[in-house]
């Protein structure tokens, strides 16, 4: 009578979803008299309410194990194994209700659901094998449904997000099975794996090497940290090398370290960029260019890489593209410095689709003014009209026209001022040079003419002579 008291009370106060206060009364009523398999099934319905599976499974087993013919009991042992994710033992205690009431519904619907969890468990697998992770997240998502409180299925979503890169989710669910279970070594596997992937390589050993203490025998922390320290130390030896001007050396253990994990996303972007660096030093441009290419592939937002790029794509005088990266790093970074980068780049853009007047003469952007004047000299007399006469209409005109092209050059960079505003992308016509209307024959014979000098004069078709003054 007592423990029926205790009972009655337990009754009252999960009625009124005070869960804590029915436990209570309820485990008053076991102590009392503790062969009553109906006290036990209704602790294990309150400690299910509490989120206990765990416990409230032992209670559901000791229920049926006092009465084998204890539906309620039955059911609630099948609800803990589903809960906690162990289908296969849920779906024998539903079935073992179906064959004391084979009209209830409840075990039913229960016994698909629990089917249905299999099959998720099943194909998800699969694809974990196939690496489709986003379809393995899917699967764990729906089975979560029906084992909310499921460590396996949490941890496998977990790996999965941060395999796609996902990484706050991933740490979140980690972080909540941790906090429950601090020891957990498949926790604290996925969360260095997710510090891992974020290239906090030290913080991440960490972790690996706690979950081999909690697992000794944990294939995956054991690989992951074995691959965490070789890139740790193959990095950093690729930077010393570096460092001390041994670029060769340099670029092989980056290639080297890129072998290691092609799944660290983040530490491989930004060897790909040491790389580029190295194949720039070494004048290797467009390797260079490559590099930084795959860096940005693998993190688009790795502005480091995109300055570097475009460095080697003004360096190629690949204009379009170093302003098209100099856009993408302003958009991100609104710096004084990358401002300047691109207004940089876009004057080189302005001047690259002028004519090239250091191009057209044969001189280098810093050639003298004796230079200047020497190229002059060589490349007039090479495409005077009249050195051509005797050749083709079609020749004669391209002849004519890089004559015309060598006196527009020779004027602008003969000038200083003309030369200065043509160096520094001002739209020459803008300024009143219009260079249609001069006479490319007057820039000859100013050059040539006068005491002193000679002048070109042409005696029959074909031929011609130089005249000494």
């Amino acid at each position: 009578r007592e423990a029926e008291a205790f009972k009655e009370q337990g009754n009252a106060y999960y009625a009124k979803k005070d869960y804590n206060e029915a436990y209570n009364y309820y485990t008053k009523a076991i102590d009392t008299c503790p062969n009553n398999a109906s006290y036990y099934g209704n602790r294990a319905a309150t400690l299910m309410m509490l989120g206990r599976f765990r416990e409230a499974l032992e209670d559901a087993q000791q229920s049926v194990r006092l009465d084998d013919s204890f539906v309620r009991g039955h059911l609630r042992e099948g609800k803990c194994h589903l809960s906690l994710g162990n289908a296969m033992a849920a779906s024998r205690c539903f079935q073992r209700v179906l064959e004391l009431d084979r009209k209830n519904t409840q075990a039913q619907q229960e016994l698909k659901n629990a089917t249905t969890v299999l099959e998720y468990e099943k194909i998800a697998e699969v694809d974990f094998e196939k690496r489709d992770f986003r379809k393995v997240v899917f699967c764990m998502d729906r089975a979560l449904e029906f084992a909310p409180a499921c460590h396996r299925f949490k941890i496998l979503k977990a790996e999965c997000l941060a395999l796609l890169g996902r990484y706050p989710e991933a740490q979140s669910v980690a972080s909540d099975i941790l906090r429950m279970d601090s020891t957990n070594a498949d926790a604290l596997y996925v969360r260095g794996l997710c510090l891992y992937y974020e290239d906090c390589i030290e913080k991440a050993v960490q972790f690996f090497v706690q979950a081999l203490r909690m697992a000794p025998d944990h294939e995956k922390a054991c690989l992951a940290c074995r691959n965490a320290k070789a890139l740790k130390a193959k990095k950093e030896d690729g930077n010393k090398a570096f460092k001390k001007g041994n670029y060769k050396l340099a670029y092989e253990l980056y290639t080297e370290a890129l072998g290691i994990d092609p799944n660290n996303i983040k530490t491989n972007a930004k060897l790909y960029c040491n790389r580029g660096t190295v194949n720039s030093k070494l004048r290797k441009l467009e390797e260079a260019i490559d590099d930084c290419t795959n860096a940005v592939k693998l993190d688009d937002t790795y502005i480091k890489a995109y300055l570097r790029r475009a460095q080697c794509y003004m360096d190629t005088e690949q204009y379009e593209d170093a302003v098209r990266d100099y856009e993408k790093v302003y958009q991100t970074e609104k710096t004084k410095e990358h401002k300047q980068l691109l207004k940089n780049a876009q004057v080189e853009l302005k001047k690259s689709k002028r004519k090239d007047y250091y191009k057209i003469l044969g001189v280098d952007k810093n050639a003298s003014e004796d230079e200047i004047k020497k190229a002059y000299r060589k490349r007039a007399l090479m495409h005077h009209p009249d050195r051509h006469s005797g050749a083709s209409a079609e020749v004669q005109k391209e002849e004519e026209k890089k004559f015309k092209e060598v006196g527009e050059a020779f004027t602008i960079l003969s000038d200083p001022k003309k030369k200065a505003r043509y160096d520094s992308g001002q739209d020459l016509e803008e300024d009143g040079l219009n260079m249609g209307d001069f006479d490319a024959n007057n820039i000859f014979k100013a050059f040539f003419g006068g005491p002193g000098g000679f002048s070109f004069e042409a005696s029959g078709p074909g031929n011609f002579f130089f005249q000494f003054g």
